[in-house]
């Protein structure tokens, strides 16, 4: 999969609000009622990411939880990130 350019990148994240460059990482934290709130989304994630073969960083702090993405094996940003940013959006909105 081909990088975005920078210019790209900037362009995709006006249609994801919340989320922010960072080096060669979009990030986004996200907050709920309790640790049973934040595993749950952390699960429903996880089972999107596993299907799509393509993995996020979680930390995972009581309440909150901090997703970064990349594409590892391309060494930046791809349109595969920013695809999994939306679903994890669409997830982040039912719990």
């Amino acid at each position: 999969m081909s990088l975005l350019s920078p210019a790209a990148v900037q362009e995709k994240l006006k249609e994801l609000p919340g989320w922010s460059l960072a080096g060669k990482e979009i990030v986004r934290e996200f907050s709920f009622a309790d640790f049973v709130g934040a595993l749950r989304f952390v699960n429903a994630v996880g089972e999107r990411a596993e299907a799509a073969g393509h993995h996020p960083d979680i930390d995972i702090r009581y309440n909150k939880v901090k997703l970064a993405l990349t594409s590892h094996d391309s060494g930046g940003l791809t349109e595969r990130d920013l695809h999994l940013a939306k679903v994890v959006d669409a997830i982040s909105t039912k719990n």
